[in-house]
């Protein structure tokens, strides 16, 4: 007598959170428990036929080096979607790196959404998610998710305050309970910083400069407040005098002078929402402090010169470039939880 034996039927949940940043898109793989992706928020296009040729840190390698037929683009701006056809794009791209070209499982994915984005652009987030390939989509605001990544539990019944500072939006928020008490979500990030430097070397040296050697410039001697002993960092670019290439050297107190009223501008939108926060929750924060995640939170003495306007202490997120994405694990667990405290909130 021959047995016959029937397969159980094993469904294989394939999960996957995205940090959709206007400069950097991270993706974090929940069975993996790991960031899988890491790549700018770029892609490269036939301005003629509109197709996609690169995608990623291969597109951004383009920028300023294309002939005047292809063009690189930054599908969102200020953390939203400003191109929704190359926003899917991309989205399908990165889905695609992850899981493979043959991918017979779709994904359940989970987006960061900065605060105060409206209902239009959620849909969109949402839309470009399912059309690039995902079988669920859910979305969470960034800095709820960044307290999640920096190991913040929101769920306690204590105030507890993110600044995130991406790079096309700054998410400030206090939480307490899981739901957002008082927020704010202003246009100014990281990339503001880049333009800033950008304006200020044309005006000041009369010298164009890209954005990644403004980037360059930001990371290596940008700070927040005056350092004991200045830095220098030799910067090329094409003089406006001549149109001829040339070399200049750039100082951090040129630096500070020119992202300061950026920088202040966040400093200053951390005050209103301490002046909104309820007395009991402001108490907490007194003892706890506050956690800066993200990108823009990386310019040197940033936390110090919050901690100087604040009077209260500032402290970096361990995985700040990281904190976001690895809360959009975190929250593809508690589905249930935030799906509650989100109808508690309307």
């Amino acid at each position: 007598m021959k047995l016959k034996f029937k397969m159980p039927n094993i469904r294989v949940q394939k999960s996957i959170g995205i940090d959709l940043g206007t400069a950097n898109t991270l993706v974090y793989h929940k069975q993996k428990e790991k960031i899988v992706l890491n790549e700018p928020s770029v892609v490269a296009l036939d301005k003629e036929s509109r197709k996609v040729l690169a995608v990623g840190q291969e597109a951004k390698d383009m920028i300023g080096k294309t002939p005047d037929h292809i063009i690189a683009v930054r599908p969102l701006k200020e953390g939203v979607i400003a191109d929704y056809d190359i926003t899917e794009a991309m989205i399908k791209y990165f889905i695609k790196k992850v899981f493979g070209q043959h991918n017979f499982i779709l994904p359940e994915v989970m987006i960061c959404v900065p605060i105060e984005v409206t209902g239009v652009e959620k849909r969109a987030v949402l839309e470009a998610a399912i059309s690039a390939g995902a079988k669920r989509a859910y979305l969470i605001e960034e800095a709820r998710a960044a307290a999640l990544g920096s190991g913040i539990d929101i769920s306690a019944p204590e105030g507890s305050m993110i600044i995130d500072v991406g790079g096309g939006s700054t998410d400030i928020a206090v939480i307490s309970l899981g739901g957002t008490v008082v927020s704010s979500s202003i246009r100014v990030a990281g990339n503001n910083f880049d333009e800033d430097i950008i304006k200020y070397i044309k005006k000041k040296h009369s010298l164009l400069i890209g954005e990644k050697t403004a980037e360059i410039v930001k990371i290596n001697i940008g700070t927040a407040l005056p350092l004991d002993k200045e830095e220098n960092i030799h910067i090329k670019g094409r003089d406006l005098m001549t149109g001829l290439p040339k070399t200049v050297t750039i100082n951090s107190s040129e630096v500070l002078e020119a992202i300061n009223d950026s920088l202040m501008e966040i400093v200053e939108n951390v005050k209103r929402v301490l002046e909104k926060t309820p007395p009991e929750l402001a108490a907490d924060i007194v003892d706890k402090g506050i956690v800066m995640t993200g990108g823009g939170a990386l310019i040197r003495n940033f936390t110090k010169l919050v901690a100087k306007h604040t009077h209260l202490p500032v402290h970096l997120a361990n995985s700040s470039l990281e904190s976001v994405v690895l809360g959009t694990g975190i929250a593809l667990d508690k589905l249930n939880v935030l799906r509650k405290i989100e109808r508690a909130e309307r």
